[in-house]
């Protein structure tokens, strides 16, 4: 986790697409199917990063036995304070292939899915960017 954890800190949008497995599956807090893919996962990832403001991981927990681990984190969206936390977990070679999020309180929730919405179109482009390159 130190490694995603790290890129998510520093905003390292390369790194942290680094740390995802192929097979990655992004469930998110205000969208009622998950998103299945590396490329979609990165470029939802890239959306945060450019709607969350003063964005912090508080806690930590794993349990590397079975590669799981809670990233629990507050920031603001629109002026909204948000906590949240991020579900992960790792496969066999490091790689997350499960990731879903959650936050609170609704108010949050709602600035939240209403920002994101609005980088809708943009994330689509760059993940169908990144799947056609994949096929080059």
């Amino acid at each position: 986790m130190r490694a995603f954890r790290q890129a998510v800190e520093t905003k390292d949008a390369a790194a942290m697409a680094a740390c995802l497995a192929d097979n990655v599956v992004f469930t998110s807090p205000v969208a009622f199917k998950p998103y299945p893919g590396k490329p979609i996962t990165a470029a939802i990832l890239r959306g945060v990063l450019r709607v969350f403001e003063d964005f912090r991981y508080i806690r930590e927990i794993n349990d590397p036995e079975n590669g799981n681990s809670a990233l629990i984190f507050e920031t603001l969206v629109n002026g909204k304070k948000i906590t949240g936390c991020d579900f992960i977990h790792v496969n066999d070679e490091g790689l997350i292939d499960e990731f879903m999020v959650m936050v609170r309180p609704l108010s949050g929730a709602t600035a939240l899915s209403e920002a994101m919405a609005a980088q809708f179109p943009q994330i689509q482009a760059e993940a169908a960017e990144a799947i056609a390159a994949q096929g080059q």
